[in-house]
């Protein structure tokens, strides 16, 4: 096997919407944010870390993020809780239009209209892998 990890997700943005994504990320999904290389600090953004994941906010022209079913999806240990958190924040969360049996999962998007899927750890399946 050739892959054998995730090294970082890159989440796009049209720099309109700068601030509210780095307070989204930052203050809203509480992620601690880390260094990026000098070479590109001054093309805005900002790198944060979930686990051994980083999660890399870039501007992009024109992103079609809105329409897109693309999204990043975390894990939480109580879905409830922190639907509640996001909820004080004034996050829109959306409904699970296909729900699998046995996971408890909702949607919601950031500033900049990136699809993120929230999942309680408890109720992944545990399905195997086909090779």
């Amino acid at each position: 096997m050739w892959l054998n990890a995730i090294d970082h997700i890159q989440v796009t943005y049209p720099v309109e919407v700068e601030d509210a994504m780095l307070f989204f990320y930052s203050y809203v999904l509480e992620l601690p944010e880390i260094n990026k290389p000098e070479a590109i600090k001054a093309y805005g953004g900002a790198w944060y870390l979930i686990g051994n994941i980083q999660i890399h906010l870039s501007t992009e022209k024109n992103p079609d993020n809105e329409t897109s079913t693309r999204h990043t999806c975390y894990l939480v240990h109580n879905l409830q809780e922190f639907k509640k958190h996001l909820q004080k924040h004034g996050v829109e969360i959306l409904p699970d239009r296909r729900p699998i049996p046995g996971q408890n999962r909702f949607f919601l998007r950031d500033p900049a209209g990136n699809r993120i899927e929230i999942v309680e750890k408890n109720s992944l399946s545990s399905e195997k892998i086909v090779s």
